[in-house]
């Protein structure tokens, strides 16, 4: 489900992982037509690095 934000609204995937700040920065790429597509590609690159800081997260607990 994240996937599919992160393709059509950036901005607000980087608020669903608590990185306020960037989403911010992110809506202001966003805004531009040109900008929509580095937007969406970093916020998909953002949600990939969540993923794997909570599985070492979630292996280091063990």
């Amino acid at each position: 489900m994240r996937l599919l934000l992160a393709i059509f609204l950036p901005f607000a995937v980087f608020f669903t992982i608590g990185r306020p700040i960037a989403g911010i920065i992110c809506l202001i790429l966003q805004v531009t037509l040109i900008g929509w597509l580095p937007a969406a590609i970093w916020a998909v690159y953002a949600l990939g690095q969540y993923k794997t800081d909570e599985k070492i997260k979630e292996a280091l607990k063990r």
